[in-house]
């Protein structure tokens, strides 16, 4: 199982070092501030105050330019950057199927890091064929969205540590203005699903999101640090952070996009998650994944947790794949 992990992990060859940088001009637009002059100094306060004012963090104007084009939602990202393909928020549309149609139910679901746009397509189709509509969200620099210097989403997570909160932030509030949508095409019940660095993307946005009360976490972890510090797809990003900043000052100052700093607020929500998590993982490695359950069960909050015995990658191949499906659209059967 390792070595079929690992041929997947390097089969993409075109993984850039990126410098090192704080990234501070990304905090311009953020709802919070802070004086302190030393970058670092200055990031920890931001993520403290994010923290402790976390729903003005994650609030947002709605857009008033949604529309409907060919198969696919569009509309103005809250969050603005420098690059207009990027603050164009896309969702292809799947419809549900009439035959297992039961009332206005539909899912936003969040593709995977570096995913290409024909990724999870058979899953939202699989989804809309039992009766529950399925909207695919660009994450941030993905797809269409990603700025034509680039050859990967590097700028969704990298080894710039601002525009990393940044393009979170940025995710977590076009899903909710996805959510919107919905509610205004009339739909009743909206759950997420959400792969990977999606999964962190859903986590955060049903947080601070009452609407999203039935959530799938397709590979689920703790701190962001951590992953991209120890995961085997993040390699590259660790090296761009060597000779600059250790594991636990990353920590600090990712506080505010790591789940257990949210997790209390949302074991407060009446959620039904399904944690889904790979026994081989080497991207989100076994034991975040096991802390998460942890952390639930501590919180005494309702949820399932299923373990595949495959990897990170892996998942993403026969039988794997099927497996998974089967567990996700079962479980959205189920409690949406």
């Amino acid at each position: 199982m390792t070595a079929w992990e690992n041929k997947l992990a390097f089969k993409s060859t075109d993984r850039v070092v990126r410098p090192f940088d704080w990234g501070i001009e990304w905090t311009r637009d953020w709802p919070i501030s802070s004086s302190a002059q030393d970058p670092e100094e200055k990031l920890i306060e931001l993520n403290k105050l994010a923290i402790a004012n976390s729903r003005e963090f994650f609030a947002y104007k709605r857009p008033n330019d949604f529309r409907f084009e060919d198969g696919e939602v569009m509309f103005t990202s809250p969050v603005n950057t420098p690059y207009p393909e990027n603050n164009l928020v896309r969702a292809r549309y799947f419809e549900a199927k009439p035959r297992f149609k039961r009332g206005k139910k539909a899912v936003v679901l969040l593709p995977h890091w570096n995913s290409h746009s024909a990724q999870h397509v058979a899953l939202c189709q699989g989804i809309a064929e039992l009766g529950i509509t399925c909207i695919r969200l660009s994450l941030p620099y993905h797809d269409k969205r990603m700025p034509a210097e680039l050859n990967r989403a590097d700028y969704a997570v990298s080894s710039n540590v601002a525009r990393t909160i940044h393009a979170t932030r940025q995710a977590v509030l076009d899903i909710r203005c996805a959510v919107d949508w919905l509610e205004q095409q009339g739909y009743e019940s909206i759950g997420i699903v959400g792969t990977s660095l999606g999964s962190c993307y859903a986590f955060l946005a049903s947080t601070y999101d009452s609407r999203l009360k039935v959530n799938v976490f397709n590979h689920c972890s703790t701190y962001f640090a951590d992953v991209v510090w120890e995961g085997l797809s993040t390699r590259h990003i660790r090296e761009g952070f060597l000779n600059h900043i250790t594991l636990h000052e990353l920590r600090d100052v990712w506080r505010v996009i790591s789940p257990p700093f949210h997790f209390e607020r949302y074991a407060q929500g009446g959620k039904k998650p399904l944690f889904m998590y790979a026994r081989y993982d080497t991207t989100f490695p076994l034991r975040f994944s096991e802390q998460v359950i942890a952390a639930a069960k501590e919180h005494k909050m309702w949820h399932k947790a299923v373990v595949l015995p495959c990897g990170h990658y892996t998942l993403g191949e026969t039988p794997f794949k099927f497996m998974a499906g089967y567990n996700i659209i079962s479980f959205l059967k189920r409690h949406l």
